[in-house]
């Protein structure tokens, strides 16, 4: 295993959870305390951080912390130790900690939090709730010796190149010429210098996201044979992807509303929910968004759902909710905790593939301010 720093580790992030998705202009996401330019040897991921969560990260011997809410949300007039805030980018500093945080784009992401609750609440057949990013799309044909061909088919389709929709490693292959003459110096990789060669070739085509684009290209100059490769790169119409905040799906079986309820508070681990609608209605369609999901009440509507899980529900939007006949469970903002066991495996999984030696702890702290009684 090779030991990292912290460049690297977010480098890895991103790739998972990139900045450009982000749902919110002005998200304050990324760098937030400190340098990533260090050995960083354990990370410890937290939704917040607070006092407790970097005495946590100090007793663990952590150099970064990954959070999901950001420390510095606005802009800070001052930064006085005498106040609680500055107390804790005191300390953070005093043991160079820095601090990381992923905001929205983790929402949106893959696998992000969004993703873990309706893995948690066994949401099938999930779609996006809110659309709010589309990545492009290109289609990438390259001109390859006959005798190379399935070796860069494989090595393409190993980089990424090719999935559409519940397919992968697609492409289409077509036959021909390809004609060269090597100039003096050259290298070629059949015929002779100075004398115009003919080759059979196939032109290999594939589709590959913004995303992987750079990633292909080095799979394919790795692979192809020839000094200089031909190939064409065409941006195409239609989206590769579309990624926003929050998910709908059904249950596996319909359920009553209290059923439902009940569902929520055990797979989520709280001791109580806000509900809205008749307990005994059946519901099958669900939406859910992490967070603060109030502006979004009419998107679940109109994607069908019948019930939508999402915290932070103001009083008149549940009587718009109750109005339109959208059930609504409520179990608040703090289940975003999700996050925290769900990134630590997923960034544990993507660099021991690295084969970086580092570690990533979820946070045992619970930064919940209620208490319920």
């Amino acid at each position: 295993m090779k030991q990292t720093n912290g460049q690297q580790i977010i480098q890895i992030f991103e790739s998972w959870s990139p900045k450009k998705i982000a749902a919110m202009d002005g998200d304050p996401i990324g760098l937030a305390v400190g340098t990533l330019n260090k050995a960083v040897t354990k990370v410890l991921v937290t939704l917040d951080v607070n006092l407790a969560v970097v005495d946590e990260a100090i007793e663990k011997g952590c150099e970064l912390i990954i959070a999901h809410h950001p420390p510095i949300f606005r802009k800070l007039a001052n930064l006085r130790t005498d106040t609680p805030q500055g107390q804790l980018f005191e300390k953070l500093i005093k043991h160079d900690i820095a601090v990381y945080a992923a905001h929205t784009n983790l929402d949106v992401a893959d696998g992000g939090v969004n993703d873990l609750l309706a893995d948690a609440l066994d949401i099938q057949q999930r779609e996006v709730l809110v659309p709010s990013y589309e990545e492009t799309l290109y289609k990438l044909a390259i001109f390859v010796p006959e005798s190379h061909a399935d070796a860069l088919r494989q090595a393409l389709a190993g980089a990424g190149a090719g999935s559409i929709g519940l397919y992968e490693a697609c492409s289409f292959t077509s036959t021909g010429e390809g004609r060269y003459k090597a100039q003096q110096g050259a290298e070629p990789f059949a015929g002779s210098i100075g004398k115009l060669h003919v080759e059979p070739e196939v032109k290999v085509e594939v589709v590959v996201p913004d995303s992987l684009k750079n990633k292909v290209l080095r799979a394919m100059y790795n692979t192809h044979p020839y000094e200089e490769v031909a190939f064409d790169f065409l941006k195409l119409e239609t989206a590769a992807k579309t990624m926003g905040l929050g998910r709908i799906g059904t249950l596996k079986n319909s359920m009553t509303l209290q059923a439902f309820a009940e569902h929520v508070k055990t797979s989520l681990h709280v001791p109580t929910v806000r509900v809205v609608g008749d307990l005994q209605d059946m519901v099958t369609k669900v939406a859910v968004l992490g967070g603060d999901g109030n502006k979004y009440i009419q998107a679940a509507k109109r994607a069908g759902a019948d019930v939508y899980v999402t915290g932070d529900l103001y009083f008149h939007v549940a009587q718009d909710a109750e109005a339109m006949g959208l059930h609504v469970v409520d179990p608040g903002h703090h289940v975003e905790s999700i996050m925290k066991q769900g990134v630590a495996s997923k960034m544990a999984a993507l660099c021991a593939e690295k084969q970086l030696q580092v570690s990533f702890l979820s946070s045992e702290l619970s930064t919940e301010p209620f208490q319920f009684i």
